[in-house]
């Protein structure tokens, strides 16, 4: 049997994103290794503003950077705003037709859990639920899932900083990072 990766061998210069509505994360990997880091924020009154800053500030991006083998993005989740995912699908489709008009053949996508759990940062156990509620009684549900949240961002931010030797503190650079480093040890399990 033929391995794939012999046939068509993973890209050496790959760029993962973490994608907001307000801003990209990036994260350049070389031959294996973390090369850049950054964010690009966006600007505009309202998102089809967003959406042209974001496509003339992708375009830039890759005269900067120059373009990569491949591009791997977080895939959009739905949470709990039908609006914010809809204005996220936007903005991702204009940074990702940008990308595509500069060149990038490339473009491949991970579900958030998938590479957050493979970097060591699964969702919480129910132990570790039932100690942060016992640390801090009596607040609310959201309040509970908002620390939850800000733990597993803080958890991956060590995990990465700690895999390349780095000193990141943004937590979707962080996140970019993680999506690269999932990338780069499974890139023909990405869609």
């Amino acid at each position: 049997m033929v391995s794939l990766k012999k046939i068509s061998p993973a890209p050496s210069r790959i760029c993962a994103i973490d994608a907001s509505t307000n801003n990209i994360a990036f994260a350049i990997f070389n031959d294996e290794k973390l090369e850049s880091v950054g964010k690009l924020n966006f600007t505009g009154t309202n998102v089809y503003k967003k959406i042209h800053d974001a496509s003339v500030k992708t375009q830039a991006f890759f005269d900067l950077y120059g373009v990569p083998e491949a591009v791997v993005i977080e895939h959009t989740v739905f949470i709990n705003s039908p609006k914010t995912a809809a204005d996220l699908a936007l903005i991702q489709g204009s940074f990702l037709g940008a990308m595509s008009l500069c060149g990038v053949d490339t473009i491949k996508s991970i579900n958030p859990i998938a590479w957050q759990t493979f970097l060591g940062n699964p969702r919480l156990t129910t132990a570790e639920k039932a100690n942060l509620r016992a640390s801090s009684p009596e607040r609310s549900d959201s309040w509970y899932k908002n620390n939850e949240r800000e733990f597993r961002k803080k958890r991956t931010i060590n995990i990465v900083n700690k895999l390349y030797d780095k000193n990141i503190n943004d937590n979707d650079i962080a996140d970019a990072v993680g999506v690269g480093h999932y990338a780069l040890h499974n890139w023909f399990k990405l869609s």
